[in-house]
């Protein structure tokens, strides 16, 4: 990896992005280091190798977080790499990454370094995202997360799945049936769009979660079970 960032440093600075993107799609390259890093990448994600920003799609891609068109150097830097899936990857981000206009810091989340839900906050009855922080909008709009209707239809379902586990939980740890408890848990995990059962979690928390679950009254009661909790963010 660092043989291939010295090759583009050594260009010239006009001739960096078309070295990176040489080096980048090269076959030799691919076999070497993209395999393989799309491979250790998937390991590391949450459920079964779902995006890292839109939690639905299958992680198929590595995204450079800062774009290489942008920023070659960091074109096989480690800390660059994100799995994404490819309608994310090609059709949403490509080369964005708007910049605050403050500090110049990147308006974009990155997952493995921010918790999300401190700056977007899922309204569970229209299972729409609102941004809390400019960077939490910058993602809104960029991944359009409110306006795939896809993703909009599968929180809605997730929500519904959500409820679900946490009450099969609670039959089951009542009954003594803690090894179909813990299964509850690891597939209501390892589903898509497993941010919906977590921000379920953190908005029963909220101050204001009586206003945030109204007319879900039984569901939050069970969310603030502290056996329970537990039972679920242990796996977090």
């Amino acid at each position: 990896m660092k043989t291939y960032t010295q090759e583009i440093a050594q260009a010239a600075e006009p001739g960096r992005k078309a070295k990176a993107a040489d080096l980048w799609g090269n076959t030799t390259v691919r076999r070497r280091v993209r395999d393989g890093l799309l491979t250790t990448l998937a390991d590391m994600a949450p459920g079964h190798q779902r995006c890292m920003y839109c939690g639905d799609g299958q992680g198929t891609d590595i995204d450079h977080f800062e774009p290489k068109s942008l920023a070659p150097l960091r074109t096989f830097d480690w800390l660059n790499h994100l799995l994404a899936c490819s309608y994310c990857n090609s059709n949403q981000k490509r080369n964005k990454f708007p910049r605050s206009d403050e500090d110049g810091s990147p308006l974009l989340l990155d997952p493995t370094l921010q918790d999300p839900l401190n700056h977007l906050r899922l309204v569970l009855p229209l299972c729409e995202y609102k941004g809390l922080t400019a960077q939490g909008e910058a993602c809104i709009e960029v991944f359009g997360l409110n306006e795939r209707g896809v993703l909009v239809e599968g929180r809605r379902t997730a929500y519904g799945t959500a409820k679900q586990s946490v009450e099969l939980w609670r039959i089951a740890t009542d009954r003594g049936q803690h090894s179909k408890a813990a299964e509850v848990v690891r597939v209501a995990w390892n589903r898509p769009l497993a941010d919906v059962l977590a921000a379920m979690f953190h908005q029963s928390d909220h101050p204001a979660a009586d206003l945030l679950f109204d007319g879900e009254e039984e569901t939050l009661d069970l969310l603030r079970d502290s056996a329970l909790r537990e039972g679920f963010l242990a796996r977090m």
